[in-house]
């Protein structure tokens, strides 16, 4: 089982004003790699405070796949890439790559997202958009390389190389 937390960067979720369809999306998606959604919040667009729900994650919660959504545009407070930047140790940027290259065969507006990808101690931090559409449309092109890459990053797989 994976171990999975979901924040949702929302000003008005946090407020209770909106409901929140994307966390909703990533709970349902991540069935596909054996995900267990252990920790799930809705906070404020808050640097400092997306931040310390991120490290909370990582390092007292011991979670091993943390998704954000929300907060990745160009709004002045869209700040979750910045807050990402704070609390990963190391970048993976093959996975936003792919997931702005791959949304850019279904809209030219995925080049306007600015989310992450990157490492806290054994815990993998993944930035995702904010529409429950363009939250299905990336974990469908990400989920199947993460378990994998989990193994690799918590020492239980050492190889990465496809059979031959």
């Amino acid at each position: 089982m994976i171990r999975v937390g979901i924040i949702t960067a929302s000003d008005k979720g946090s407020r209770g004003e909106r409901e929140d369809r994307s966390g909703q999306v990533i709970a349902e998606k991540i069935a596909t790699i054996k995900g267990q959604v252990v920790r799930y919040e809705i906070v404020a667009d808050e640097r400092d405070l997306l931040a310390e729900t991120m490290r909370q994650m990582a390092d007292e919660d011991s979670i091993d796949l943390i998704f954000t959504t929300g907060g990745t545009g160009f709004a002045p407070r869209d700040v979750t890439p910045e807050a990402t930047m704070d609390v990963v140790e190391r970048l993976v940027p093959g996975i936003a790559e792919v997931m702005r290259a791959e949304s850019l065969k279904i809209t030219p507006r995925a080049m306007l997202t600015r989310g992450i990808a990157g490492i806290r101690g054994t815990a993998l931090i993944v930035n995702l958009p904010g529409s429950p559409k363009a939250v299905a449309e990336c974990l469908d092109i990400i989920l199947s390389a993460l378990p994998h890459g989990l193994a690799i990053l918590q020492g239980k797989a050492s190889e990465c190389a496809r059979p031959e």
